[in-house]
């Protein structure tokens, strides 16, 4: 059986591109994209590869918890097995975490534990860093702080300004998050029941897989 995935975003939607790209469709079913904003680039992306969408705007709500608790009602009513957040940029309540607690995913563009938040690229430059990149990660509650799956690297060079280098690392976004939403489909990426992130059944490393470590066969 196929493994029915959402998607949550809220802007231009690239890394929900690529997987619209890349993931195989014997495996993985993209069966709703959902957005907090109806403007997002996005949901034409997803309408135009024939996903559903839908838009629960947040500011029509009381509280972040009133919103999330839609949210999960609207996820929920696709039978998802999978959830992925794509440049969805909402702080999600522990609840929902809670409620999707080993089948939800993030990607985050720096290497972690390095830069949570926001201006990542711009941190990484001040700081003098020579590498960069993006790591993907289950979501756990507390932000950016899930379980590390997979990293891609850049080297930081030196007439780097933010925008290149937020464009190569967008770049290896695109390449790591389907690798890692496949190998859940596959049932291959599962937290164990001490929190780790397991590939194989084998514990991932705290840094999580580099992505170079990968043989090419894993690549393709």
């Amino acid at each position: 059986m196929s493994c029915r995935i959402a998607v949550l975003i809220s802007g231009s939607g690239s890394n929900l591109q690529a997987l619209i790209d890349q993931l195989p469709g014997d495996h993985c079913q993209l069966v709703a994209v959902l957005s907090n904003r109806a403007e997002a680039l996005g949901l034409q992306r997803a309408a135009e590869a024939g996903i559903a969408t839908r838009v629960l705007d947040h500011r029509e709500f009381a509280s972040r918890e009133d919103y999330d608790q839609a949210l999960v009602a609207a996820i929920d009513a696709f039978q998802v097995d999978l959830v992925v957040l794509a440049g969805f940029m909402r702080i999600l309540t522990p609840a929902f975490v809670r409620h999707y607690h080993g089948r939800l995913l993030n990607i985050h563009p720096s290497l972690l534990p390095l830069y949570k938040g926001l201006h990542t690229h711009r941190r990484a430059l001040q700081a003098g860093d020579r590498e960069h990149g993006a790591s993907v990660h289950f979501v756990s509650e507390e932000l950016d702080g899930g379980p590390v799956i997979l990293q891609a690297r850049v080297a930081v060079l030196a007439d780097d300004d933010e925008q290149r280098l937020a464009q190569r690392v967008l770049q290896q976004e695109h390449s790591i998050y389907p690798l890692a939403v496949r190998w859940f489909a596959e049932g291959r990426l599962r937290i164990n029941n001490l929190g780790r992130a397991c590939l194989d059944g084998e514990p991932i490393p705290p840094g999580g897989i580099r992505l170079e470590d990968l043989p090419a066969t894993e690549r393709e």
